[in-house]
Order: C-alpha cells, then structure tokens, then sequence
C-alpha cells in the first residue's frame, strides 16, 4: 500500500494544508525565515497532518479548524525534531543536515522555541482551546517520557511497564493528540468520538514506536543493523525481553557492555546478536501488532468509508515500513 493511495480521500485538503503550514511558520526575521524554509523544503511523510485529517474527515467534511490542527500539530511536532537533534547531537535529519548543523545549537534551540511557540499561538488566535489543552499536555509528556528514558538509560534497571509508559509519552502522546483534534475539529461535541479517537492514535503511536525500536537490530530484511539506541544506552523492548530471559551472568555481561563498551562496534554487534537469538525481535513484534489491533478494534467503531479504510491502510503501512 503506497502512501499516495491512503493519501486520496484527503489529496485536496493536504495540499490546502500544507499552505497553511508554510504560511504559520513565516517570520520577518529574514535568518528565521531561511530556516523555516529549509525545514519545508524538507518535509517527511506527513503522517500526522494525514492522521490530523483522516480522522476529521471519519466524521464530517473537514473543516477550517482542521487546518488549524494540522498546522499545530506538525508545528510542534517539527519543533521536538529540532530540538531533539540538538539533545542527541545529531547532524542528519532524514538524510540532510539538521539545523544544528547548519546552524549550530543555539540557533536551532531558538528556531525550536519560535515554532513551539507559533503552534500554540496559532489555537489562541482561532479560540481552538480544547485543541491547545490536547497538544500542550502532548507535548508536556513528550518532554517528560524523554527525561524518564534518560534517567533509566542512566541505571539499566528498566522494565516492561516502564518502556511502555515511556513511549506512550514521547510518541504516543502527540499521534493520540494529532487523531483527537481533528475528530473534534468536525465532531466538538461528542466526548465519546473524543476519548475513542485519542486511544486510536496512542495506540497507533505504540506501535509506530516498537517498530522504530526493532529497525535498530535489523529487523526482518531492513539490511545492515545501526545498533544507534545501544550506542545511546536506551533499553528498548526487544534488549528488555531478552535480558529477562537471560540468566544472571549472561544479563551483567550485556549490561556491561551496553553501559561501558557500546563506543565498540564489536560489542554493539555482540548485544544484537544476544536479542536476536533471545527471541527478542519475535516479543517486540508481537507487541507492535497486538496495538495494532488494539487500534483496529477502536477504529472498526467509527463510521464506514474511505477515511476509515485510509485510517487502517496508514496504520498497516507504518507497522509494516521497512525504514
């Protein structure tokens, strides 16, 4: 299923949309506007904006105030980006510089701020409250679940119940928020369409995350392991598991290596070859698709057509992607 084909029932107002975003991000400050302009020129699937959208148009014809949660959504949601590649000291971002690279960390934290702060502004100036309190408390616990993966990165003593709170926050957070706001963009007054639209969209989000997770042991026919979240000591679901199934020194060896030989390409190989013989891979897909289900059974609940056929193709397609 190409990301064209779920795209048609809403090809039209994406294009609207993403004039929209371009015209949110705009500045008069000609250095900020040459940033914004890189980012857009940059842009990656769109997945939230199209998740924004699908789940209006499930209920009625879209509307302006779906516009508005598109572009608050992938405002903030580009605004973590920029941040994020500032934490983790990355210079690529979906194969080209990121803007610390270009622009060095300083810059980018500003730039990040600017369209944090342009994606909460922009529900103010059209009264959209409800839709601030939904991506503001997104965004709160996407800072939250990063600090908490930090902490544990720290002591190695994470589990099970942990890893999933941890990604429910960082990725789940704003899809759940991304799939509610534009339910109620057509639907306001249904706190049912509401609560069922935000677990759709944490539980897609929890899917989307483990599959990120299982791309870093090199996941079915993905090619080459990067074994990135080993390097930056980050328990996930499949390193989880088999540490569990692990007896006590084969577990301190792993730990060991994670947490002071992970600079070692060697060692990083060793540990997914550890996950990959523990049944790891097999857990952590496991996992991914019974959220998906999970996701299935909510969506089944809303009305038939191609919005929720386009729902349920773009949830296959980013459980099943191979990068």
């Amino acid at each position: 299923m190409s990301l064209d084909k779920i795209k048609q029932p809403i090809a039209a107002e994406l294009d609207i949309f993403e004039v929209r975003f371009r015209e949110a991000m705009k500045s008069h400050v000609p250095l900020l506007d040459k940033i914004t302009w890189y980012i857009v020129q940059r842009k990656g699937k769109q997945v939230r904006p199209m998740l924004v959208l699908l789940s209006a148009r499930l209920f009625a014809p879209i509307q302006e105030a779906t516009y508005t949660a598109a572009s608050m959504v992938e405002l903030l949601h580009t605004a973590t980006l920029v941040h994020d590649d500032v934490v983790d000291d990355s210079n690529e971002r979906r194969g080209f510089f990121s803007i610390n690279a270009l622009w060095k960390n300083k810059i980018a934290v500003l730039v990040g701020d600017y369209l944090l702060s342009q994606g909460l502004l922009l529900s103010v100036k059209t009264q959209q409250f409800t839709m601030l309190e939904l991506v503001s408390r997104a965004v709160k616990e996407m800072a939250e679940g990063e600090l908490m993966q930090m902490e544990k990165a720290r002591r190695m003593d994470i589990k099970e119940s942990v890893y999933f709170e941890i990604i429910r926050q960082k990725t789940a957070s704003l899809i759940a928020a991304a799939c509610c706001a534009g339910a109620i963009s057509t639907a306001p007054n249904d706190d049912e369409i509401r609560q069922r639209m935000w677990l759709f969209g944490e539980k897609t989000g929890m899917a989307f995350q483990i599959r990120d997770d299982l791309f870093d042991f090199g996941d079915d026919d993905v090619g080459k392991p990067l074994g990135i979240d080993i390097k930056e000591k980050k328990m996930t679901l499949p390193l989880i598991y088999a540490l569990q199934k692990a007896d006590k020194p084969q577990r301190r060896r792993i730990i060991n290596l994670v947490k002071n030989e992970s600079h070692k390409p060697e060692k990083v190989a060793e540990v997914i070859q550890f996950v990959r013989e523990s049944g790891g891979l097999e857990y952590a897909r496991g996992a991914m698709y019974q959220y998906r289900q999970e996701a299935f059974d909510l969506l089944d609940a809303c009305p038939d057509g191609p919005a929720r056929q386009s729902l349920r193709d773009l949830l296959v397609f980013v459980t099943d992607r191979k990068r």
